[in-house]
């Protein structure tokens, strides 16, 4: 690309926009899994605005130039690393939240962070409740982008749940806006769950909609000690057959000494796995579904219940939970799985996983969303250990196989990316795979929004 071509694509943005230093590009190239793949962009462009994103996809598709975007750059999967000779299209600058209180609304840009949100929410007695774990550093185009879940989202649902509109810029430049600030709304296609989880690959979204609900009633914890994951999840199984939590969080031993060591919580290093559950029904219920919980832990034959009302000790339990990821970290190097089955298939999940782990002699520490099936294994080997790093290469592949001949899924919230790109077919196939390249292909003919990501 010709020194004139990129002067234009400065020309048509917003000053201080475009970027070539090298420095600042490289800031940019990769997510969170530091992917060794990730390719060298040809420039960076930090948005200001619509108006931005616009220019600069226009400005690619004249020059079937690949465009990845990417927000905050806490995804999981790969999802926003770069691709040689791409524009990198940065929406982290674009960070406005205006609440409509009357029609419980929040309209956002996507570089806002999640946790922005909330509190922007909170401050009228309204919550946003999707919660990803890094609720706090993920941006709202992010979660947008992988339909995003959480903590919470085993009675309260995942991102696409919430989304009421988006504005999106297409492949050729186009500017479309979708859905509004209407709770019911069944005219014509269902464009805005189309582009929900679509991670980039169809168009880019500059505006999100979403729907906010009333402030979430105070909650009661139960934690509950397994000497085995097995019979934590037998528990987690016995619990969804009468009830929906407002939370249900497992945490095997390896995750539980890996956050005892990062962070002391005074969590239980002997236990086999941890249950952290939620009620936050109104009045008197919450105390019965914390019973009903209690008495499913204390059959599946957990050591010790314990149950508090205060929400400030319950969510200390809940940080540990969120603080799993960045502990597990720093044993090596990762690579992280979302797999996700039927709930009642989870202890099958669970035993494989281990069986996996021992097979292939690496170590795979699991977190799960329990309450609705969707588990982290965490594949761990040592950095710099070539043939590690091919066994858990291995054991990754293997794991996304296990969730699959469950009738599971190879990722629950955090998308394909490029990292399991290669699994999809087999989950999907060969008929939903065609299909969802005809929908590609007639949003994107020149396939320049995100190539190699999510199919």
């Amino acid at each position: 690309m010709d020194a004139t071509s990129l002067e234009d694509l400065r020309a048509a943005l917003s000053e201080g926009a475009l970027s070539t230093d090298p420095a600042t590009v490289e800031n940019y190239r990769r997510d969170w899994t530091q992917s060794e793949s990730a390719g060298m962009p040809l420039c960076l462009v930090r948005a200001a605005g619509a108006d931005d994103v616009v220019a600069a996809v226009r400005w690619a598709a004249e020059r079937g130039v690949p465009v990845v975007p990417r927000g905050a750059g806490s995804g999981l999967s790969g999802g926003s690393c770069a691709v040689d000779g791409c524009l990198t299209l940065s929406l982290d600058r674009m960070r406005s939240i205006e609440i409509d209180v009357e029609t419980r609304t929040a309209v956002v840009e996507p570089g806002a962070f999640n946790a922005e949100v909330k509190a922007a929410a909170a401050e009228h007695g309204l919550w946003y409740p999707p919660d990803p774990s890094s609720f706090e550093i993920c941006s709202i185009g992010g979660n947008v982008a992988t339909n995003a879940g959480g903590l919470c989202c085993v009675k309260y649902g995942v991102t696409t749940d919430y989304v009421l509109g988006l504005d999106v810029v297409l492949a050729d430049g186009t500017f479309v806006r979708l859905g509004g600030k209407r709770i019911k709304d069944v005219a014509g296609l269902s464009l805005v769950k189309l582009f929900v989880g679509s991670e980039g690959t169809l168009g880019i979204v500059t505006r999100a909609i979403l729907r906010l609900v009333p402030a979430q009633a105070r909650p009661a914890t139960l934690v509950a000690i397994f000497d085995t994951v097995e019979a934590a999840a037998d528990a987690v199984v016995a619990v969804g057959r009468t009830l929906r939590p407002s939370m249900m969080e497992l945490m095997d031993n390896a995750s539980i000494g890996a956050v005892e060591d990062y962070q002391p919580m005074g969590l239980d290093r002997t236990a086999g796995a941890l249950l952290i559950a939620q009620s936050d029904a109104p009045g008197a219920a919450r105390a019965e579904e914390i019973e009903v919980i209690r008495a499913a832990c204390e059959h599946a034959g957990a050591k010790e219940c314990f149950v508090t009302d205060d929400p400030a000790e319950g969510e200390l339990f809940a940080a540990a939970r969120r603080a799993a990821f960045p502990a597990i970290e720093r044993l090596g190097a990762l690579m992280l799985e979302d797999v996700g089955v039927p709930v009642p298939l989870l202890p099958r999940l669970l035993t494989g996983i281990a069986a996996i782990a021992q097979e292939h002699d690496v170590q795979i520490p699991v977190v799960a969303h329990a309450g609705d099936g969707n588990t982290h294994p965490i594949i761990v080997y040592p950095r710099g250990d070539a043939a590690a790093k091919g066994r858990a290469a291995d054991a990754f592949e293997a794991v996304m196989r296990l969730a699959i001949g469950l009738g599971g899924t190879i990722t629950g919230e955090h998308g394909v990316g490029r990292l399991k790109k290669a699994a999809l077919p087999e989950q999907l196939g060969p008929d939903v795979m065609a299909l969802t390249h005809r929908i590609k292909d007639a949003l994107d003919p020149q396939g320049i929004l995100n190539p190699g990501a999510a199919f």
